[in-house]
């Protein structure tokens, strides 16, 4: 963990939800909102006895399109004026180390490793200076597509249809406050297998900026999620493979990749 830094999880224990903060391998129980003084309960729980859920409960995740340029230039695109986003539906939402459901037919099923914005204060046209103080901290993603959805139809190209399948925003493990984004690395690994390894600081759009420009567009909540986009090394995975995504700092997920 990062000097400064503190690290919260939400956890299922004999089916009763519960969130804390990381004290080594030790969870430190905590009651109330997360977002809002939570309260230390005094009770700690070995991490080993619980199930890691996803560390938030989105009313939304964004998730953004061309905002790394060494992805942008390997595929001749020019820096948009805005965020190009689209939304991904709750039915996607995934804990970690659950299975990504590859629905039937033939299409390639892509990951995307991705740094995760999670808001902490409701902000509506908030202007940048002001941003980061509506952000509670960050946790890894991955953006799973069918890609071959998206152009599917000549006419109208498939964003949300083709990253909206059950199972297809895992996040976690953690949220992290304290970090500093810009000096953080996304790695995705598929089988053991590095397969993107890239640095925030090659995005389009700061942090503050992404914040600032879609809290213009509507209104986001405590909780809310922004997928920064992806870079170089998109590649396809198939049932029985493990895709991680992992950011120092913040952790590793981990999910299986199997037939719906």
């Amino acid at each position: 963990m990062m000097s400064g830094a503190s690290a919260w999880v939400r956890f299922d224990l004999a089916g009763r939800e519960g969130f804390g903060r990381l004290d080594g391998d030790r969870i430190r129980v905590h009651d109330g909102d997360l977002f809002d003084a939570p309260r230390d309960t005094g009770q700690d729980l070995a991490i080993g006895a619980v199930r890691l859920l996803a560390p938030t409960r989105p009313s939304k995740v964004l998730a953004l399109w061309n905002n790394f340029g060494q992805l942008a230039a390997k595929l001749g695109l020019s820096r948009p004026e805005e965020p190009l986003y689209l939304i991904k539906p709750p039915n996607t939402y995934l804990e970690p180390g659950a299975p990504i459901r590859r629905p039937p037919g033939e299409g390639k099923l892509v990951f995307e490793g991705e740094l995760a914005i999670v808001l902490g204060r409701r902000a509506s046209r908030v202007p940048v200076d002001q941003a980061l103080g509506h952000v509670f901290g960050y946790t890894c993603a991955n953006d799973v597509t069918v890609a071959d959805i998206i152009h599917k139809d000549p006419s109208f190209p498939q964003w949300v249809r083709a990253k909206g399948f059950d199972t297809f925003c895992p996040f976690g493990p953690a949220l992290v406050t304290g970090l500093d984004p810009a000096t953080l690395t996304v790695r995705t690994t598929l089988d053991g297998q590095v397969r993107q390894d890239y640095p925030i600081s090659d995005m389009r759009f700061s942090v503050a900026e992404l914040v600032s420009m879609i809290s213009h567009d509507m209104t986001l909540l405590p909780g809310d999620l922004i997928l920064c986009g992806t870079s170089v090394g998109v590649g396809s995975m198939k049932p029985g493979s493990w895709v991680s995504v992992e950011i120092d700092g913040i952790g590793t997920l981990i999910n299986p990749v199997e037939q719906a």
